[in-house]
């Protein structure tokens, strides 16, 4: 069990790291791309983003070898400390630094997690649900999702990063408990694991949850997505771990009360994290800086009239000569067209 906790907190580590560089990669994007397979693709071109995704790959070893040793319901829990280590992460990129608020969050997720999961106890289950149960799961996590996204396509801004999250985040939870069963087939051969449909059903998982959340990332502030994934995903996953795999928690009222005491405490700390202002800061960095690239896109991408480039800075500030330019008139003759200063558009004839 020692090592399925060190391995879980090893994934959060991982995976804080890769959403921070995930983040700050599919914010700079335009947000029309959201849910659609050209965000991926722009995204795989970005080196931060790739940096990323290779975290992503890694913390997955390690949250392989903790589902190896541990209950889902154990696991997923402990992985929800990647927020703990993502605003460190992020104010460290952003050369901010954290304050009181924030190390408070962070004490209370910590806290938080080590009494509910403490006092739960979860002890290990099986994987081997029947089929009909993993039917109405996959239903009844399939009805959310698209609720999510019908939903969340016809808003704007935070509450529509806030319902990809919500959709992104259920995907994701199923993904562990698919990934969960799939690391079980191991122990029966490689045969297993690639004749199971767990498995195809988890790379699907796993592309779908990837593109929901990085288009929740895409759409809105950080703030409007964070708290979503960080709350739901582990929720998702218990739910999962407890109903499907039979995983089951200490008995007692006085432990189940406290418990749930260390989750509210955990989910409390959760909010105080993302909605803090070196969140929100962190967020209108990642903003400007959007802004900054669009404007030199836009910058870079302005011709004349007549397909020239638009004057460069200095361009911009040096005063033109009045000196015409000459044109060849029909009759062979010359007339001078003069220039005025250069318009946005680059230079304007007269």
């Amino acid at each position: 069990m020692l090592i399925a906790v060190i391995a879980a907190i090893a994934a959060g580590a991982c995976f804080a790291a890769a959403g921070v560089l995930q983040q700050r990669a599919a914010s700079r994007l335009d947000s029309d791309e959201s849910l659609s397979p050209a965000l991926l693709r722009d995204l795989a071109r970005q080196r931060l983003w790739v940096v990323g995704i290779s975290l992503a790959v890694l913390s997955y070893g390690f949250q392989g070898l903790a589902l190896a040793n541990g209950p889902l319901s154990l696991v997923q829990p402990l992985i929800v400390m990647e927020v703990v280590f993502a605003l460190p992460v992020a104010a460290r990129l952003h050369g901010m630094r954290m304050q009181a608020r924030d190390w408070l969050g962070a004490l209370m997720v910590t806290a938080g997690l080590a009494v509910g999961l403490a006092a739960a106890s979860p002890s290990e289950g099986t994987t081997e649900a029947p089929l009909d149960d993993w039917l109405f799961l996959l239903l009844a996590v399939g009805v959310l999702v698209v609720a999510a996204l019908v939903f969340g396509r016809r808003r704007k801004g935070p509450l529509r990063a806030t319902m990809f999250a919500l959709a992104g985040a259920s995907v994701m939870g199923t993904q562990s408990a698919l990934f969960d069963a799939t690391i079980d087939r191991f122990s029966d051969g490689f045969a297993a694991v690639f004749t199971a449909w767990q498995t195809y059903l988890l790379v699907v998982a796993s592309i779908g949850g990837l593109l929901l959340i990085q288009s929740a990332f895409n759409s809105g502030p950080l703030v409007a997505s964070m708290p979503v994934i960080d709350a739901v995903e582990p929720a998702v996953a218990v739910t999962i771990g407890v109903m499907l795999f039979g995983e089951s928690l200490a008995p007692g009222v006085g432990r189940h009360l406290l418990a749930a005491c260390g989750a509210a405490v955990a989910l409390a700390g959760i909010v105080v994290l993302d909605t803090s202002p070196l969140t929100q800061r962190l967020h209108q960095s990642e903003e400007d800086d959007k802004g900054d690239d669009d404007h030199d896109r836009d910058h870079e991408g302005e011709g004349g009239t007549d397909g020239e480039r638009a004057p460069t800075a200095v361009a911009s500030v040096i005063r033109p000569s009045p000196i015409a330019d000459v044109t060849t008139a029909g009759s062979g003759a010359t007339r001078p067209r003069r220039l005025r200063a250069p318009s946005r558009r680059g230079w304007v004839r007269r």
